[in-house]
């Protein structure tokens, strides 16, 4: 098959992008396919051609271009299969303060926030009072955002962020255990405890995410049944009330009892310190076997397959 893989992009997060790129790339060669790279930064003008002339495309994006759904767009214009959700669902999932509305009328607890799209005039104090942390509202890979503990980390954070011409999420820090749940086809796969264990890092930052033994991951996470169902039908339910196919991942916060959804990846990281990948592993998926199910998923939602 030809496949084009589409990565790399224009984002802050490009190069965990192409760092993805490397594995994706080698795996399509395993399973004998074709592969044809592409990266929308530099050869934008060309991805319709080349789409059209390739039997998939397999995206290694994050943030915007890729997970806004502009891609996916673009591909569903000419007819070309790709892994994951069309461009409505991404768009959604990308955008924290719109998720954040849908899981809160479905019934799904999320941290408390503050939605500024440019900095309110006189100043600004948190709703929810501080500690909080302040995000890009369509950013990803824990780039363009930080732990304010203070009014003066707090207005620093908002200078640098909402200085990029990004609308930011101001959400109460809470304290707890991360974990992150796996959805692959209509099943979730088992959930990841995250315990970051990089000097200096409070919460699962870019260096905890990224950099080898950043952070200590356990999958299947180290947790009780009752848990381990809740992880999972929630982070299912996100799934759907996104409209996302065929696969994603959420990251939770349980915190004093209560279990916090923070938000929903449409393109998973595929490094090789991923998460969705060590989660297909523990169920016996490699990763060539993982990136054959998620082409095999794009070929039958686009009736390929």
């Amino acid at each position: 098959m030809q496949v084009l893989l589409i990565a790399g992009g224009w984002s802050s997060e490009r190069e965990v992008a192409l760092s993805g790129a490397k594995g994706i790339h080698q795996a399509l060669e395993n399973l004998g396919h074709h592969v044809d790279m592409l990266d929308p930064a530099h050869e934008l003008d060309q991805l319709l051609d080349r789409a059209q002339a390739s039997d998939f495309a397999f995206l290694s994006l994050h943030g915007a271009p890729g997970e806004d759904g502009l891609i996916q767009a673009m591909l569903d214009r000419v007819g070309c299969p790709y892994q994951g959700t069309g461009p409505a669902g991404s768009f959604l999932a990308l955008n924290k303060v719109a998720a954040k509305h849908l899981f809160v009328r479905n019934g799904l607890t999320t941290p408390r926030w503050d939605f500024l799209p440019s900095m309110p005039q006189g100043g600004y104090t948190p709703s929810m009072g501080l500690p909080v942390f302040v995000k890009a509202n369509t950013g990803g890979s824990s780039l363009d955002m930080g732990l304010a503990r203070t009014q003066e980390e707090l207005d620093e954070l908002l200078g640098s962020i909402l200085g990029k011409s990004l609308e930011v999420v101001v959400e109460e820090a809470l304290s707890g255990v991360e974990l992150t749940c796996g959805v692959l086809g209509g099943d979730t796969l088992p959930p990841i405890l995250i315990r970051p264990v990089t000097e200096g890092s409070v919460f699962f930052d870019y260096a905890s995410k990224y950099v080898q033994g950043g952070a200590e991951e356990l999958c299947p996470a180290p947790v009780n049944e009752e848990l381990t169902r809740e992880l999972k039908d929630k982070a299912l339910k996100a799934h759907q009330i996104l409209g996302l196919e065929g696969y994603s991942r959420a990251d939770f916060i349980l915190a004093d009892n209560t279990l916090y959804l923070l938000e929903v990846n449409t393109l998973p990281g595929m490094t090789p310190t991923s998460l969705l990948p060590q989660s297909a592993a523990a169920v016996g998926m490699s990763f060539e076997d993982l990136i054959a199910k998620l082409m095999d998923l794009g070929l039958a939602r686009h009736g390929g397959g």
